[in-house]
């Protein structure tokens, strides 16, 4: 049941709002029965303290240096008579004009744009007129950093790889004319020698990487599109990526911005010590996306050293070629995990080969650490000396069996490995056999060379399809035993199922090298 509220009276309710009124003046402005006006003031707004990068950038920033990279361009002879003039024409030369166009400029070239007095340059060489080598113009231009106080400086290879001359320009715009120390392609690493004559530069340290944490704090300075000395700052974003760059990757990505120019440049912690080399970025549109790579400075610290110290780099060699432990791989030869370099051959005469490594065998640990993966062991043997002896840890026949190899010395020009196939002819093929191998999605036949076995058709909804065999390639041994016949494959995935396998570890030769490949075996008789 509802209760009935009586309304108030008008004159009632008047008398209540003089008096609520009344009360709201007193109460806002404390005067009764005086109302005070206002007036707008600016915004001032008490934010938080945020960090500065400015004592960083004032510190490092005589450190830093533009590099511009310089190259010959030789004189251009054309057989209709051209006599050593050079022409750039967005790129094109002389000879790249149409014939029709090539009078005028011959001509133009031989009298100048003013006629016959009217060349530009030194006297006695018309316009356009070179010497004999050529001439020096620039070609690249990237950035670059001192590491000592005597003057040198370390860039990217890819910056000054084409180079015939270099000059630094610091930050105050001094030019300097520099000298290429050395270079390493593998890392992407070079130094170059700036002569201050008596100068002392100022120049930065490397940072220590186990200090080194994602989500750190990063300056990058260097002359992006050639603008000289500029500043982006960003965090460490991830550690370890691999960009296919080359055995060696194992950048950090940062997400300061970073461009084309920037490539050679520091990036810096908050305390201005390099924590890495700004050498690459994704970039679908050619501009910073905020994905940039440098070269740790773990990595490039060693490799300055050596090159400072000998214009090159020394690195330990086995001589095996290697590949990722899948885990498919991993179960086809017992492994519990999916870690460790799968050797796929041992070049004859390496210190690999003579240690005993084949083909099959998983390094699974170097000097007793843990071996994560192919690329992990490559950064491991090429950062130690050559003539080193090391102890390693190999998976072999469902047993781990040490290994004691000493290093030899990476050349500097390696050719990729093949495997070594086995010397037995071909033999005829069962039809059950046939059969066995059609239920992996293959069809093999005998090599042409009598080597291993030919795969003539594969199933394109197979698992081996899935992993990528093609026809055309050969089966040169089934976990880790030579084959040449289809019998002798099935042999092998027979006493695989009897071990309790799943997976048969096939290694497949191609043109292009040899590879392992674990291919599922449930089912097969």
């Amino acid at each position: 049941m509802f209760k009935n509220i009586k309304a108030p009276s008008l004159n009632t309710a008047l008398k209540a709002s003089t008096v609520a009124g009344l009360a709201a003046a007193v109460l806002a402005t404390g005067i009764p029965l005086e109302i005070t006006r206002s007036y707008a003031e600016a915004v001032k707004v008490q934010a938080p303290s945020v960090p500065s990068f400015a004592n960083v950038v004032d510190a490092v920033s005589p450190a830093v240096v533009s590099v511009r990279v310089e190259s010959r361009v030789n004189p251009v002879s054309d057989e209709d008579g051209g006599n050593g003039f050079s022409f750039d024409f967005n790129g094109r030369g002389f000879d790249d004009l149409p014939d029709a166009l090539k009078p005028f400029f011959r001509q133009f070239g031989e009298q100048g744009p003013q006629g016959p007095q009217g060349h530009r340059g030194p006297p006695g060489k018309h316009f356009g007129q070179q010497d004999k080598e050529g001439r020096l113009r620039p070609v690249a231009q990237g950035s670059g950093f001192f590491i000592s106080d005597d003057g040198y400086i370390v860039t990217n290879n890819h910056v000054v790889s084409d180079g015939a001359a270099f000059v630094a320009v610091m930050n105050d715009g001094t030019e300097l004319d520099a000298k290429l120390i050395g270079k390493d392609p593998r890392t992407d690493l070079a130094v170059l020698k700036v002569d201050g004559k008596g100068r002392k530069f100022t120049y930065v340290n490397w940072a220590d990487d186990n200090n080194v944490r994602v989500g750190d704090w990063v300056v990058a300075v260097g002359n992006p599109f050639g603008l000289g000395g500029t500043v982006t700052a960003g965090i460490v974003s991830a550690r370890g990526r691999d960009i296919g760059s080359g055995p060696y990757d194992d950048y950090l990505q940062v997400d300061a911005a970073v461009n084309r120019g920037n490539s050679g440049g520091p990036t810096f912690n908050l305390a201005g010590e390099v924590v890495g080399i700004n050498t690459a970025i994704f970039s679908p549109s050619g501009g910073s996306v905020g994905i940039a790579f440098a070269i740790p400075a773990s990595t490039a610290k060693d490799v300055v050293a050596d090159l400072m110290k000998d214009g090159q780099v020394s690195r330990g060699y086995l001589g095996v070629q290697i590949q990722p432990v899948t885990k498919d791989i991993a179960d086809s030869l017992g492994l519990s995990e999916a870690s460790g370099a799968l050797v796929v051959s041992a070049q004859a005469g390496t210190p690999g080969e003579k240690a005993g490594l084949k083909a099959g065998d998983v390094v699974t640990a170097v000097n007793g650490e843990t071996v994560k993966d192919a690329r992990d062991l490559s950064r491991r043997i090429g950062a130690m000396t050559p003539g080193k002896k090391v102890e390693l840890s190999v998976w072999r026949s469902g047993k781990a069996t040490p290994v004691t190899v000493e290093l030899g010395t990476l050349p500097a020009e390696q050719k990729d490995a093949s495997a070594d196939e086995g010397d037995q002819a071909p033999q005829a093929q069962t039809p059950a056999s046939e059969k066995a191998l059609a239920d992996l999605g293959l069809s093999v036949g005998p090599a042409d060379d009598g080597k291993g076995l030919q795969i003539t058709g594969i199933d394109p909804n197979s698992d081996a399809a899935d992993k990528g065999i093609k026809e055309g390639e050969k089966i040169t041994s089934v976990n880790n035993q030579e084959v040449s016949n289809a019998d002798d494959v099935v042999k092998v995935l027979n006493q695989a199922k009897k071990d309790g396998r799943t997976r048969a570890l096939f290694q497949i030769q191609s043109k292009e090298g040899s590879r392992f490949v674990a291919l599922p075996i449930n089912g097969q008789g």
